[in-house]
């Protein structure tokens, strides 16, 4: 297994280019196999949760094409299976999509259970409830969801907790169902916008998405389409936070500013320079860094992805800041890793609590899932001394190119072999 090593305490300086957003990817590419003509998809993340779906579409049978680094093409016409059980899809979350995407299509699925990061208690009932609305008679067993029907007919759906992934796996289904479906307190994330968009070029007839009430009448059939993916919101903050964390002076580019509102306003907050252009945000950062409160919740609000990379920022912060946590249960599990570097963090039920300012030091902390891990190199960054993040797997599932993207900043850090001391001691010879 690999590690990330790095040696901290040197501001980030420069442009980054933002990649498209892995949440939208995930529902787009799951999406396309319900075309029987090629679908072209552009802006598409190099992530390991792309890889590990695509081989799920592969199973499929679906005909999938790498055109290029971000680009892919993807054709429903020979899909001849509904069974996905792929080893690398019960990694991820997002596979559930397929669920949605051959329920539509097929009339049936048989897809493995998600699984990705470990955030306490994420279940799919809610995804189930939408399926049953339609007509379907799904089940669990032997780990994996079977779902079937003889027709999909619309029906209201209410979603009793608003939810991203219900919300776009039964949209998809609903897309091809006869009749017409409103979908009731659905997500309105920029990716649920995106995953409608997407449809919507293929012939889909889809409103409201981006409301809370989401309205989508059946069509026979998807066409082909040649589409973009949206940047990524949780990677340009990622990095807008590090750029403050650091500070630095960071420009992020390939961005909608206004899907990052929330995270530029607590930035502006604590003190930094946030100055947003047509595509590009820059941050400047604050030799002090000022305490603030944050409650994670749906879009607009602060999104829950964004938690701990502001966590590790908000304990360098003069005062002592409260975080709330709204969306998953076990979302602070990284908390004991950042007071390992010497955060002085505490939890109470859904809140942290972060006495600051601290000064962190190197350490050898585990990424215990994808956004925890951003967390912890943003430590790293800003510590003193030598820190290895370990079970970096989690972070490149998510982030495209994150250490060639953090070494273009400046950023002091390598990948190296968990067992390769001479690495490790030939990187810090170099650089101190």
């Amino acid at each position: 297994m690999d590690q990330y090593i790095m040696k901290g305490q040197v501001p980030l300086s420069g442009e980054v280019f933002i990649a498209g957003a892995k949440n939208a990817a995930l529902g787009i590419v799951a999406a396309a196999i319900m075309a029987d003509e090629p679908v072209h998809v552009d802006n598409i993340p190099a992530i390991g949760d792309i890889q590990a779906l695509i081989a799920g579409v592969k199973e499929t049978g679906a005909s999938v094409v790498e055109e290029n680094k971000h680009r892919w093409m993807i054709n429903g016409s020979t899909l001849h299976s509904v069974t996905v059980e792929s080893g690398e899809l019960q990694k991820i979350r997002g596979g559930y999509y397929l669920i949605g995407a051959l329920l539509g299509k097929c009339h049936k699925a048989e897809v493995v259970m998600p699984g990705g990061c470990n955030l306490g208690a994420r279940p799919i009932d809610q995804h189930l409830k939408g399926f049953r609305a339609l007509g379907a008679k799904v089940e669990i067993r032997n780990g994996k969801v079977y779902a079937e029907c003889e027709r999909l007919v619309g029906n209201h759906v209410y979603f009793d907790v608003s939810s991203v992934g219900a919300t776009i796996n039964v949209m998809l289904a609903a897309s091809l169902a006869e009749g017409k479906t409103i979908l009731d307190n659905a997500a309105k994330e920029p990716h649920v916008v995106d995953v409608a968009n997407f449809l919507n070029s293929m012939g889909a007839k889809i409103k409201g998405a981006g409301t809370d009430l989401i309205r989508i009448e059946g069509v026979p059939k998807l066409h082909g389409t040649d589409y973009s993916i949206i940047p990524d919101q949780i990677e340009a903050g990622t990095f807008m936070v590090a750029a403050a964390a650091t500070r630095g002076d960071v420009v992020v580019r390939n961005v909608i500013p206004k899907h990052l509102e929330s995270i530029s306003s607590k930035l502006r907050e604590i003190g930094c320079e946030v100055v947003e252009g047509e595509e590009e945000v820059r941050v400047v950062g604050t030799n002090t860094i000022q305490a603030t409160n944050i409650k994670t919740l749906p879009y607009p609000g602060f999104p829950t992805d964004m938690q701990p990379q502001i966590a590790a920022t908000l304990a360098l912060a003069t005062g002592t800041s409260i975080i709330s946590e709204t969306v998953f249960d076990a979302r602070f599990r990284y908390v004991n890793e950042l007071n390992r570097m010497g955060a002085c963090i505490s939890v109470e039920r859904d809140n942290a609590i972060i006495v600051g300012p601290q000064r962190l030091t190197g350490a050898t902390v585990n990424a215990s899932d994808l956004r925890a891990g951003a967390a912890l190199v943003i430590a790293g960054l800003c510590a003193e001394g030598y820190t290895t993040v370990c079970d970096i797997e989690h972070i490149e599932r998510g982030y495209e190119d994150f250490l060639e993207k953090l070494q273009s900043l400046g950023a002091v850090i390598e990948r190296v072999a968990e067992n390769d001391t001479r690495a490790k001691t030939k990187f810090r010879m170099r650089v101190s």
